[in-house]
């Protein structure tokens, strides 16, 4: 979740001369989204949602697949619940020639590469800024 308040970041101003002063409303908002990375091609596959569930992950996954109609896909996925709902197994049994989903074992050292993405997002891209609304979070 890229939330209008998450990004606020360390940052270094001389003694007494503070750079930035960031005001807030204390209400939180924010653009949850789903991606996969492709660093091959430089193709990224992405949804907004309002909430994260099964069936927004299914969702997400035929859009992948819809994405790479010739190729098979394989995923690098962390552990999150969504990822291993009872609901995909036989979504994942049809689509096992084309989607392949590989978990990283619990506290892995490796990042995903998607990571790198949302680490780009909110130290360069959003670092130091409050939104007031939705719709700023989305354009920037």
């Amino acid at each position: 979740m890229i939330s209008n308040y998450q990004a606020l970041q360390l940052t270094w101003f001389s003694k007494g001369k503070q750079r930035i002063i960031i005001k807030t409303t204390g209400k939180h908002r924010g653009v949850k989204l789903l991606a996969t990375l492709d660093y091959a091609e430089s193709k990224i596959v992405w949804r907004e949602e309002v909430q994260y569930n099964d069936e927004v992950f299914l969702a997400f996954l035929v859009q992948v697949i819809k994405a790479y109609p010739s190729e098979k896909v394989v995923m690098i996925l962390d552990n999150a619940r969504i990822h291993y709902a009872k609901m995909l197994a036989d979504f994942l049994k049809e689509q096992k020639e084309h989607l392949e989903l590989v978990f990283l074992p619990p506290n892995s050292p490796y990042p995903k590469l998607v990571d790198g993405l949302w680490k780009w997002l909110k130290v360069d891209v959003i670092n130091n800024v409050f939104y007031h609304t939705k719709a700023e979070i989305k354009k920037t």
